[in-house]
């Protein structure tokens, strides 16, 4: 069952990158022989053309974050692997990929800037603040739940800390040696990644690494402040890129175990015991809309477009690259969802310890066919999941930074906009509220739970203005992110309004909850508004 799924999956994303992704490359006339962003505004700090595979590896660890593996493994659990598994194929490939390939596409067409400057341009100035106050509100609530989960995992397991700690070190040798010494790429690449790998196995059997990295989660909190404000700041070849890097190969190889798990694991340990379906209502909630805002970035992201108008397309070498790293990195985020539910499917619940434990557990099982022992099989599985959350959390903190200077209009400077970013993302991380059962909570708990259905709001407003680009800049028929953009903008506009009316069910209303929801749904309205004018005001003008 799990090998016929997995080939299914490959099979289907194979032929939609070929197809689809041509499709696509050919509404937005992608041309290598024009100068991109990074070439043409070169500052070696933001604007810095990259290899496409050191761009695919930046961008796919980005955007990856905890999604494609606690959403999926959520939703399956909840409603069943088949609506879960349904929804992460036809989501990745026609709604997610697109939206991510776009974004990155339209931000390399505006000089490497944000959505909100593309949303300026051919919405107007007040669709732009719009757009700009929603997304800075929605990733200042992923910087701080990144950070604290970091924090978490790496006072959870040592191994994991001492890894991850070694490799942002050898990730600023790695730059050096590349960019300054012009060391091959593969040969640092061969050198540095058995390393980082080894380091985990080693981690786990190592005294010294047990007694020095066995810290206080509020101590790996502030050590990860001080990584995240330097991640912001310095150039992204020193830092950013080649972490990122070096940390996909950990991803790569997680993809390459849970391959081998789905297709090769045979035996009692491999039974799927998770029924194919569970029903429409699952806890109180309804499949639809719960479904699609649960499994988040396992099928489509506003984070995505975020990543894809900030970091990624200021790095871009060569126009066609967008196939590859955007429609490609989502694709591949596809796979690893499919591979987090064939987890669940075989666990049958969620482990004690929450969907990670449940994707290391699993991870264990498919790493030991290869031979490895399933104790660092878990670790590395964990690592993975660390590597996936560590590379959101610095491309966050620096996407923030970025959107708060436009917003300015680049009056705040970077330092004291990352200055920003990170004092508001630790207010929520230290300031306690009560829950809606009168439990001391902190702030972050409290609103975290909008943040699936944000997160979703933010793509269709994404799609929303790369539709308008594509309508009014390209004269092209913009219906492959029209209609997506209407299904995602339906879905997250119901989930926001019965998580108010729910909140505010309670004996104690949820206000905490509530008012930020009503403003981010006022703020989504309102730009939905702003473009209908435009698109209205293009046709008039044909």
């Amino acid at each position: 069952m799990l090998a016929i799924l997995f080939l299914i999956a490959i099979v289907l994303f194979a032929i939609c990158y070929k197809v689809y992704g041509s499709y696509m490359a050919g509404v937005y006339d992608l041309n290598d022989n024009n100068p991109t962003p990074a070439e043409a505004m070169f500052d070696g700090i933001d604007y810095c053309p990259a290899h496409p595979a050191v761009l695919l590896g930046h961008h796919f660890a980005s955007i990856a974050g905890a999604g494609p593996i606690v959403g999926p493994i959520t939703a399956a659990a909840m409603f069943g692997w088949l609506p879960a598994y349904l929804w992460c194929l036809i989501g990745s490939a026609f709604i997610g990929g697109p939206h991510d390939m776009g974004a990155l596409v339209a931000s390399m067409r505006h000089d490497g800037k944000s959505v909100g400057e593309v949303v300026d341009k051919w919405i107007g100035r007040r669709g732009k603040v719009l757009f700009l106050c929603f997304t800075i509100l929605a990733l200042i609530l992923v910087v701080a739940v990144f950070l604290q989960l970091s924090a978490g995992s790496f006072a959870a397991d040592p191994a994991v800390a001492f890894s991850a700690s070694l490799y942002i070190g050898m990730a600023l040798l790695f730059g050096v040696l590349i960019y300054k010494y012009r060391v091959p790429l593969w040969l640092m690449t061969v050198v540095m990644v058995p390393i980082v790998i080894y380091a985990c196995w080693y981690g786990n059997y190592s005294p010294w690494v047990a007694t020095v990295f066995q810290l206080p989660m509020e101590t790996w909190r502030w050590a990860l402040v001080g990584y995240i404000f330097f991640a912001s700041v310095l150039p992204v070849w020193l830092l950013l890129q080649p972490r990122d890097y070096l940390a996909s190969y950990f991803l790569y190889f997680a993809v390459i175990i849970g391959a081998i798990g789905m297709i090769m694991g045979r035996g009692e340990n491999f039974q799927v015991v998770l029924p194919a379906f569970k029903g429409f209502v699952a806890n109180g909630q309804y499949i639809w809309p719960m479904l699609f805002i649960i499994v988040a970035c396992g099928a489509v992201s506003g984070f995505h477009s975020l990543v894809g108008s900030g970091t990624t397309s200021k790095q871009l070498k060569k126009e066609k690259d967008t196939v590859l790293v955007g429609y490609g990195s989502m694709l591949l985020e596809g796979v690893v969802a499919v591979i987090a539910i064939g987890t669940v499917m075989l666990s049958g619940v969620i482990a004690k310890g929450g969907p990670t434990i449940t994707y290391a557990e699993g991870f264990g099982k498919f790493a030991a066919i290869v031979g490895i022992d399933p104790k660092v099989g878990m670790s590395l599985g964990l690592l993975a999941i660390n590597s996936f959350l560590l590379t959101s959390l610095d491309t966050a903190t620096r996407l923030t930074r970025y959107q708060i200077q436009e917003l300015s209009n680049m009056k705040v400077d970077k330092y004291t906009a990352t200055i920003i970013t990170i004092a508001a993302a630790m207010a929520l991380l230290l300031t306690k509220t009560h829950g809606p059962t009168g439990n001391v909570i902190p702030a972050w708990a409290a609103i975290w739970p909008i943040f699936g259905a944000s997160n979703q709001l933010v793509a269709a407003l994404a799609l929303l203005a790369i539709g308008v680009w594509v309508a009014k800049g390209l004269k092209k028929n913009n219906q492959f992110a029209m209609v997506p953009m209407w299904f995602m903008l339906v879905t997250t506009v119901a989930a926001l309004g019965i998580m108010i009316k729910d909140n505010l069910a309670y004996a104690s209303p949820n206000y905490v909850l509530v008012v930020p929801s009503i403003i981010l749904l006022v703020l989504a309205l309102l730009m939905v508004f702003e473009s209908m004018k435009a698109l209205k005001q293009a046709q008039k003008d044909l």
